[in-house]
């Protein structure tokens, strides 16, 4: 009995592990088809997901406007500052403009990020060359600067007021 059960199991073993003949499948599809299909699918739905992330949750600066700068003792002076829309990022600007009155002049040049109603930072430098302050000698505000507005958007004022002598400035920007 022993042996019988070892030459079933043997013959099975050997059934087992022959070769198998191959058919040949009619109704093959090719997957590079299929790979390209679903690329295009997540093609549509990343570029859908991309445009709707560049859309501004805040109202659009992008142009040019006023910018004023006037401090206690002086005349209030006036420029142009311009906004333009980065690109696929959502309230995001380059910001470049000056104000210009003979010896007097304020440039502002950088990168603008709307994160509220009230608040918009301004990362890069303005340079302020005034008369009346230290003899027009050059200030300049470097970094990261906060422009908040508290009159629902129609002027945005620099947070950072005190110049290099002391004074009070008013920077502003007006939409």
């Amino acid at each position: 009995m022993k042996n019988f059960l070892t030459a079933v199991a043997f013959a099975f073993l050997v059934l087992s592990c022959s070769k198998k003949e191959t058919q040949a499948t009619a109704n093959q599809t090719d997957s590079t088809q299929v790979v390209d299909s679903i690329n295009a699918a997540r093609t549509k739905i990343n570029d859908g997901i991309k445009a709707k992330n560049s859309i501004n949750r805040f109202k659009d600066f992008n142009g040019a406007h006023p910018f004023t700068y006037q401090n206690d003792s002086s005349p209030k002076y006036s420029g142009s500052v311009n906004f333009e829309k980065i690109e696929g990022e959502r309230d995001h600007y380059m910001v470049s403009g000056e104000i210009k009155s003979g010896k007097n002049s304020v440039r502002i040049k950088g990168f603008a990020a709307v994160v509220s109603d009230k608040h918009l930072n301004f990362t890069g430098e303005i340079t302020q060359s005034i008369a009346d302050n230290d003899g027009g000698k050059p200030y300049i505000r470097k970094g990261t600067k906060t422009f908040m507005s508290k009159d629902g958007g129609k002027t945005w004022r620099l947070q950072d007021m005190v110049n290099g002598s002391g004074f009070v400035d008013y920077i502003d920007i007006h939409f």
